[in-house]
């Protein structure tokens, strides 16, 4: 899983035409260079209204501009109150109209594909926000509250300039927090509140977060690797500065908040579970699902295919048991799989090296599956200790091209006997590469692209992707222990099992022990993941079922491509195409790998008759 919540925007993406010539914004390009040709007035007016919107966008949400390494908002933090949503739903459906009005029909290819890119991420952003699920800025594991601290562990000060912007950021939590804290009371009065059974989890977060003094707290990090550049006066004067933000604005900003979160708002959450028993619960439970899924699919037709998935990787499983000569039911096999200590790292150290063994050893093996490879190199680090508790097992951290650091592979070693050894591949592959570390460094160096898309998220093309190259390992030679393989199953399992559990208990009156027993039943996640991940999915609806729902499609337009291209299939080129045009819903990826076939079955013929 990417961490990417409304303060981690993408870097910046860029499209590659799949097929024909390649356009780029009133150019062609073609064998004997670049040739200007006149934009189109719909053209222009097309481009003027991604450069507005992106402005506006910088000037909303100023996170997401310091991660574009876009400077002049690195002092601020967005303002959310009531009225400034309303104002950015007025906003967001003016560029509709404003898009809707322009003649796509007179779009280059190249442009069609952003036209509909933005209808999409347009469409749906107003969708969601008139269901004003602000009114709950919080996941079981995650929200507004790390936002200041995520960007911490990634500023780097190469002036005194960029350290005192981090200052005033630092003093503007106290406001942050208290219009959070004031939309979370409405969701209060209008009955929009997170479920009563997993504020259990979210507190022990935040009682985590109570830091003794300014030096103690993860804010101050930035200040002990100041560039040489500033002068050791000024570093005194900046660091002197920061431990007075930090102890009279922001330790005591996130004091209040816990006070609040374990007082008025647990007492007022909802005994219900299901996103559909929110106040026009149903409507809104069926925008997120087709937001993540980017599919026109009804959540019983997920419930379904979900079903099916857990038969088909089921009857996989058992083949395994059956390899391994194990003498017991499928039951027996999951508990001894949990229970022994082979399948356990004894320290930190050794969980965190063997992930690194892992996904350094899959970097050699790139070249075989990718033509284009990113420049950027990862790390592999664990989760911090501020969190670690009710986060995930892994999850991947971007960063930008200009940042002093490249992204982060986060590992949790937070409870090791919890943390089983045989998935440890599939987490690596996925959060790694081939998965979302390539898939996000690739898609940072693509050019030329309207810099709305660097906002744009789609969770199915992320997460399927990553998905995919779990699978994608068996080809890699990856898995090297019938134990191993179980473990990559068991991932697949769990995506499949996600369609049905969240599909179950958000439509379906499933309960939490229900869902945590579907997990538990059929696959060999350990107890505590399949605790977290359930909170997950209750916390955040929908969003969960882009995994299994992205693979599918991807492999999907796999199978085509070889079927129709034969001989001439050639995965490197596929997974390139795959790339070429940054995080797109799943029509507009299908139409760019159809454009793909077409190219390549041309060259195929040209090569035929020369």
């Amino acid at each position: 899983m990417v961490k990417l919540k409304a303060l981690l925007a993408v870097s910046t993406l860029a499209l590659t035409a799949a097929c024909g010539v390649a356009e780029n914004n009133g150019q062609q390009q073609s064998s004997s260079g670049t040739i200007a040709v006149a934009k189109s007035a719909e053209t222009v007016a097309l481009h003027k209204l991604f450069d507005e919107q992106w402005q506006t966008d910088l000037k909303e949400n100023p996170f997401a501009a310091s991660y574009e390494g876009v400077k002049g908002f690195d002092h601020i933090l967005p303002s959310v109150t009531p009225d400034d949503h309303a104002r950015r739903l007025k906003q967001d459906r003016e560029y509709l109209d404003k898009l809707r009005k322009i003649d796509r029909s007179q779009l280059s290819a190249a442009d069609q594909v952003n036209y509909d890119a933005f209808d999409f991420y347009m469409h749906h952003r107003i969708k969601r926000a008139e269901f004003k699920a602000w009114r709950i800025p919080l996941l079981s594991d995650s929200g507004f509250y790390d936002g200041m601290l995520h960007y911490s562990r990634i500023a780097s000060f190469k002036t005194a300039e960029d350290a005192e912007n981090y200052i005033a950021r630092l003093k503007a939590v106290p406001a942050y927090f208290a219009q959070h804290t004031a939309n979370m009371q409405m969701g209060i009065e209008d009955g929009f509140v997170m479920p009563k059974e997993i504020i259990g989890g979210i507190q022990k977060i935040l009682n985590g977060m109570d830091w003794p003094t300014a030096e103690e707290s993860p804010f101050f990090a930035p200040f002990g690797s100041m560039a040489d550049t500033i002068t050791a006066s000024d570093q005194d004067r900046l660091k002197h500065a920061a431990k007075a933000a930090i102890n009279d604005a922001v330790i005591p900003a996130y004091k209040d908040f816990t006070a609040f979160f374990s007082g008025p708002y647990q007492e007022a959450a909802a005994l219900s579970i299901a996103a559909s028993d929110l106040p026009n619960g149903d409507a809104y439970y069926d925008a997120q699902v087709k937001f993540f899924t980017t599919l026109d699919l009804s959540a019983d037709e997920i419930h379904n295919i979900g079903l099916s998935e857990v038969k088909r990787i089921r009857a996989a499983m058992d083949k395994i048991i059956e390899e391994v000569s194990f003498e017991g039911s499928f039951a027996d096999f999951l508990h001894f799989l949990r229970t022994d200590p082979q399948f356990y790292a004894k320290t930190p150290e050794e969980l965190l090296k063997e992930a690194a063994y892992i996904a350094k050893e899959a970097d050699g093996r790139l070249p075989a599956f990718f033509g284009r490879l990113p420049r950027q190199p990862y790390s592999v680090q664990p989760v911090p200790d501020d969190i670690a508790p009710n986060y995930t097992g892994g999850r991947y951290v971007p960063a930008p091209l200009d940042a002093l650091k490249g992204g982060e592979y986060w590992v949790n070693t937070y409870a090791l006997d919890k943390r089983p050894l045989y998935v440890l591949p599939a987490l690596s592959l996925h959060e790694g590469v081939p998965g979302h570390h390539l898939q996000f460094a690739l898609t940072a160096e693509l050019e030329n692209m309207p810099k709305f898309r660097s906002a744009m998220t789609s969770h199915a093309y992320q997460e399927g992707w990553g998905l995919y190259t779990e699978a994608l390992g068996v080809e890699m030679g990856t898995y090297k222990t019938p134990y191993e393989h179980f473990g990559r199953l068991t991932y697949e399992m769990w995506r499949a099992c996600r369609l049905v559990v969240d599909t179950g208990m958000h439509t379906k009156g499933w309960s939490r022990e229900q869902a945590q027993d579907y997990l538990r039943n059929n696959s060999a996640m350990s107890l505590q993941e399949v605790l977290t991940e359930v909170d997950r999915y209750i916390a955040w609806p929908g969003q969960a079922l882009a995994y299994k729902m992205g693979e599918l499609k991807i492999w999907e337009l796999r199978h085509k491509s070889k079927q129709e291209l034969g001989d001439k299939f050639d995965v490197r080129d596929f997974h390139d195409a795959l790339h070429a045009n940054g995080s797109i819903p799943l029509q507009l990826l299908e139409q760019q790998i159809n454009a793909y076939i077409q190219k390549t079955k041309g060259q195929k013929i040209k090569e035929e008759q020369s």
